[in-house]
């Protein structure tokens, strides 16, 4: 029988049946993708409807106590409008151009076809099994093994993985972490995560702005704010105090979920779940420092570049602060698949 890596257009069919999938537990194996992706859905929805409705609440109390605070009985939502505005414009640009700025941060150079080969064919094979365009594709010249996606769209994507991944995964292993990248691209997570971080720099903007606007204006600090005026510069400052640290922590629980969906959706492309579990295995083995990555684009990895630094936290406090979700438990749902 031809091997998965000799074929470019029967992918998936020969996948299935060199894996025995048509065997009669076909039926749950699919179903056990599908129940962890739909699980998976509805755990990220839930988490980003939470986050939008504290969102609105963050920014409607602020707003309240800036009015409050200058003087004014509590009442409209101008300081909101005006943070919203600076926040899309500033959020727009990085959108826009996400993937040349991650890209050129990183310092990535096109892949090519004839060096490449497997990465390059890989990507065909699992865009047309994907039934997404072929992303643009993209190498980082380091040793440290790990990939991402990033772009706005299908249609403008780009999967990127360093030489050390190339080159220390095999074929099986390395189409499972592509497949992985397609499904953040095909599932839009890069949009997604771009409304959050508005959201979230939305929050950090307004709780500045209170800061800053107490400790230099002395409008309307001698003014009878009443009771109600009161209670909302109260919970201004302390709206303003913890929500950009909470926001925060939403925006990371949503990116752990994220990579729970994506891991699902490597296994619904490839059908393979075990090459998955043995290339996260062998990236979170590795302990070499991944010199391309820095805070702003860890989370864009399907492992978290800094794993040697993220290690000795204490249980539930331990993975709040992670961009990613623990591997061990990345793992054993993925066993759960096999």
């Amino acid at each position: 029988m031809m091997p998965v890596s000799d074929t470019s257009v029967g992918y998936v069919t020969i996948t299935v049946i060199q894996y025995g999938l048509l065997s009669p537990n076909r039926k749950t194996f699919m179903q056990n993708i599908y129940e962890a992706q739909a699980s998976n859905k509805r755990k990220s929805a839930l988490i980003l409807v939470l986050f939008l409705l504290f969102t609105a609440l963050v920014i409607y109390v602020l707003s309240q106590a800036f009015v409050v605070y200058l003087g004014y009985e509590p009442g409209g939502l101008g300081f909101v409008g005006l943070a919203l505005i600076i926040s899309g414009l500033m959020s727009f640009g990085s959108y826009w151009y996400s993937d040349k700025i991650v890209l050129t941060i990183s310092g990535a150079r096109p892949a090519k076809r004839e060096t490449e080969f497997n990465f390059y064919t890989a990507a065909e094979n699992l865009s047309i099994a994907a039934g997404i365009p072929k992303p643009k594709l993209y190498v980082i010249e380091d040793s440290a093994p790990n990939a991402f996606a990033t772009g706005r769209d299908p249609e403008h994507a780009v999967v990127c993985a360093t030489s050390g991944l190339l080159q220390k995964l095999n074929r099986t292993e390395l189409e499972s972490v592509i497949a992985h990248e397609l499904s953040h691209i095909k599932n839009y997570d890069i949009r997604l995560m771009t409304i959050v971080t508005v959201l979230v720099g939305t929050i950090a903007l307004l709780a500045d702005w209170f800061f800053r606007i107490g400790w230099h204006s002395r409008g309307g600090r001698d003014r009878d704010r009443g009771q109600i005026g009161a209670i909302f510069l109260v919970l201004g400052i302390i709206f303003a105090i913890l929500s950009p640290f909470i926001a925060q922590l939403i925006q990371l629980a949503i990116s752990r979920r994220r990579e729970f969906t994506a891991d699902a959706g490597s296994v619904a492309i490839t059908r393979q779940p075990t090459g998955l579990i043995a290339a996260l295995e062998k990236i979170s083995e590795d302990h070499e420092a991944l010199e391309a990555a820095n805070k702003a684009t860890a989370h864009l990895y399907i492992v978290n570049p800094f794993k040697d630094k993220i290690k000795g936290g204490i249980g539930l406090f331990s993975n709040l602060f992670n961009t990613h979700p623990p591997l061990g438990e990345r793992i054993k749902i993925l066993r759960q698949m096999s």
